[in-house]
């Protein structure tokens, strides 16, 4: 197993992989403090959450799996050279677990607020079942060549796939609204922070090493990272570019109402009954 060749460059991947682990790991509190205020779901996307649950609980089994595993590690040293270092970091692992109980709680959040006519799409449901369906398939696969290495790829390869595709129906859901209220955009920032530096810090490792390897080593790491802050830049593009105002005209009318029937309520002022 590879060392580090620089001290400091060590440093710099330690400190950019839990900046990062921080960024990922607060991005989840602005949704679930925005629903705990509310009170409400609406405007959040059931599907986005299922499909987030599913791919945050992949990326953990794998992330767990390859750093802790020393059958595996052989396996990993045994494709890629015994000089490479292992892809997965402690920051990695920690986020991993964070990310699967707060999404938990996203999700539990959905079940008792009110959430309007919404419900998790047929469509999501099939996806998500399909999914662990087929890496329980993969896994009696696995079994008898002990094959963990290739096993733990098809976990990435699921966290990949659903990182594709479980941005895509909050991106639609804003679209057709035209307004991104009930979404909550410090989620975006904390999530684009983290693509950001997480990506950072596999450059650092790669110029440590000379070696790119780390890059298509754990190929879903670096699409996590590129994935989320493409989407992340289309949310930011819809937040204040495209519906600023759509947004407000949603929020300003609901205020105005609130304030009418309080001020109707007053028998001090019953010259504004008719506001």
């Amino acid at each position: 197993m590879a060392s580090w060749n620089s001290i400091p460059l060590e440093i710099t991947y330690e400190i950019f992989g839990w900046v990062s682990f921080l960024s990922w790991s607060a991005c989840f509190y602005p949704q679930v403090i925005l629903n705990f205020r509310r009170k409400s779901v609406v405007g959040l996307n059931f599907d986005f959450v299922v499909l987030n649950l599913t791919k945050h609980s992949s990326y953990l089994i794998y992330n767990v799996c390859l750093y802790f595993s020393p059958a595996i590690q052989k396996q990993y040293f045994q494709k890629y050279g015994f000089n490479q270092m292992i892809p997965v970091a402690a920051n990695d692992v920690a986020f991993s677990i964070h990310a699967v109980l707060l999404t938990a709680i996203t999700l539990l959040q959905v079940a008792i607020y009110e959430r309007g006519v919404q419900k998790v799409s047929r469509i999501s449901l099939a996806i998500v079942s399909a999914v662990w369906l087929s890496a329980a398939v993969c896994f009696f696969v696995a079994l008898p060549n002990h094959s963990w290495l290739w096993l733990i790829n098809i976990f990435n390869s699921i966290q990949v796939f659903m990182t594709l595709i479980k941005y895509t129906p909050q991106v639609v859901m804003n679209f057709r609204r035209k307004n991104t209220d009930g979404f909550s955009i410090g989620y975006v920032f904390f999530d684009f922070s983290g693509g950001c530096t997480s990506y950072t810090q596999m450059i650092v490792q790669s110029i440590d090493q000379n070696s790119w390897v780390n890059f298509y080593g754990n190929l879903g790491k670096t699409l996590l990272s590129l994935v989320s802050v493409s989407f992340d830049l289309v949310f930011m593009c819809q937040h204040y570019l495209l519906y600023p105002a759509k947004k407000a005209a949603v929020v300003a009318p609901e205020l105005k109402k609130e304030v009418s029937e309080s001020l109707l309520k007053s028998s001090d002022h019953p010259e504004l009954e008719n506001v």
